[in-house]
């Protein structure tokens, strides 16, 4: 292959005339002077103005080595130290220049040039727009000052250097144990998705939505993804996390984007808002779904461009965060029922991680347990342990089909606290597990009880309920369920009619189902209550 090497004239250090010339060190001449080091083309980039230079420096070259094309390019900067400006010519040049990496290896000669040359030279290297090595040359030493000097070549490819390989590879250990909070997962598809989030967490600053049931953890993850580019200083600002569960009407606007004094009633002070405390950091919204249709249009914006409005003032406000969003629901199926926007969906799902479930990571109990016990013992300075038998029971059946972990994390954390609190001198024993065990079952078995007829029965009691035919007591628990998960009478009846809707040519979706409710005594406002 050939040997092309990309770099700046010399304005200083090539200069030189006469026959003296030889005895200083010009860089770019005696790049080709060196016997182990052929280099078959040299682009030489330079302002119109040092042409005369140019000139000279390839003339030289060609009494040394003539067998080195030397190619000029004319690429002048107003300013050689504006950084901006110094790159973008760089960019532009290397973007049209014709490489060929099967027939040609380069180097990028980072010697000449200012200082911020070298730099965005190093920086398109890096970056793979300069497909090739850095040459870096050095004059002789002082003493007997005559030769070439030397030359180092570096391959910016860090995989191939194995002691840098291995300490990237125990940095990133590192980041996924801290993702993880310490815990030693055994579970594949859990620790493949743990990796994926550390690489996304590091490398982008766009939107994560993180999916999961309730309990699965996404709120604590949340936290270490903060933590660690807070760690890397990827992120200056605060950690702000708000459940979107509990905001609801005129409320939410001011919580979420701030409010101006006297915006309302009670107003009495600036507000500055979630979104703009969250500058330079980043902001948790869980639970995402549950925002109103205003709050979604103006979070929208927010991230889009980073620019909001308070309640209460024309005057934008601004605010840099990186947006993190958690969800147990559904919200393709939100889209498709008119209650979540389908360009906020698109714009926050970029990146989305579904969080399992502890069911679906049994194997990972077990050093949960040790987790959660070392928790105890940080929150309340005491100490406490299973005995064996005990231990061995308690995991028997947390591992068990029969443990069926609704809560997930919640249910497990919340199992192991009462049984530390009970635990008489700090040993959990087999009669406090058995006890757990017996509570739990009884909890999940009451859990197990689809509420809709649970409502319906409370609504028309038992008995009128049980006087209703099959198919009827079915398509009512439906229906109630329905209204259930939806914040309207108008929504819910978008979702329940959506087929036939499409067929008339007037809907009122609202009317429709307050007529089927009303043929069993039922309401709206008697349901939601």
């Amino acid at each position: 292959m050939k040997t092309v090497t990309i770099g700046f004239l010399g304005t200083q250090l090539d200069m030189g005339k006469g026959p003296d010339r030889w005895e200083r060190w010009r860089p770019t001449v005696d790049l080709c002077r060196h016997e182990d080091l052929v280099v078959d083309r040299l682009d030489l980039l330079f302002a119109k103005r040092f042409r005369s230079l140019a000139e000279q420096v390839t003339e030289d070259i060609a009494s040394i080595s003539p067998e080195t094309e030397v190619v000029f390019h004319d690429l002048a900067f107003r300013d050689p130290w504006d950084f901006e400006e110094v790159y973008s010519g760089l960019h532009d040049f290397a973007r049209a220049y014709p490489f060929d990496v099967e027939q040609e290896q380069y180097l990028a000669h980072i010697t000449t040039g200012t200082h911020v040359a070298q730099i965005c030279l190093f920086l398109l290297t890096e970056s793979h727009h300069f497909p090739g090595r850095l040459l870096q040359t050095s004059p002789p030493p002082r003493q007997g000052r005559k030769g070439p000097g030397r030359y180092s070549i570096i391959d910016l490819d860090l995989s191939r250097y194995d002691r840098l390989a291995s300490r990237f590879q125990l940095e990133r250990a590192e980041d996924l144990s801290f993702l993880k909070s310490g815990i030693e997962t055994r579970n594949p598809p859990f620790n493949a998705l743990i990796e994926r989030i550390e690489r996304v967490a590091i490398a982008s600053t766009a939107p994560i939505l993180l999916t999961g049931p309730t309990g699965a953890g996404k709120s604590q993850l949340a936290r270490r993804i903060y933590d660690l580019k807070l760690r890397r200083r990827q992120v200056t600002g605060p950690f702000v996390e708000v459940n979107c569960a509990t905001l609801r009407g005129d409320q939410a606007m001011s919580a979420l984007f701030g409010h101006v004094k006297g915006a309302f009633t009670g107003a009495a002070r600036d507000r500055p808002g979630l979104l703009r405390s969250a500058n330079e950091g980043v902001l948790f919204l869980d639970e995402i779904g549950e925002l109103g249709s205003d709050e979604q249009a103006m979070l929208l914006r927010a991230i889009e461009e980073g620019r909001f409005l308070p309640v209460g003032t024309d005057e934008e406000t601004q605010s840099d965060f990186q947006l993190i969003a958690g969800t147990n629901r559904n919200l393709a199926d939100a889209v498709a029922r008119g209650a979540f926007r389908e360009d906020l969906l698109a714009r926050v799902d970029l990146w989305t991680f579904t969080l399992p479930g502890l069911r679906e990571r049994r194997e990972d109990i077990e050093p949960n347990l040790e987790y959660e016990l070392e928790r105890w013992a940080e929150q309340t300075g005491q100490r406490v342990s299973f005995n064996k038998e005990a231990r061995t029971q308690f995991l028997a059946f947390a591992i068990s089909p029969e443990a069926a972990w609704r809560g997930n994390f919640r249910d497990f954390n919340a199992a192991i606290v009462r049984m530390a609190t009970l635990a008489d001198g700090g040993r959990i024993n087999q009669r406090l597990v058995v006890e757990e065990i017996d509570r739990l079952r009884s909890v999940w078995h009451q859990s197990e009880r689809d509420p809709a007829i649970a409502l319906l029965e409370e609504r028309l009691g038992s008995e009128s309920a049980q006087k209703l035919d099959r198919f009827d007591r079915v398509q009512l628990a439906y229906v109630l369920r329905t209204c259930l998960e939806c914040k309207t009478l108008s929504e819910a009846g978008r979702m329940l009619y959506n087929v036939s809707r499409t067929r008339r040519s007037k809907t009122n979706d609202a009317d429709r189902l307050r007529k089927y409710l009303d043929r069993f005594g039922l309401d709206w406002a008697q349901i939601r209550g």
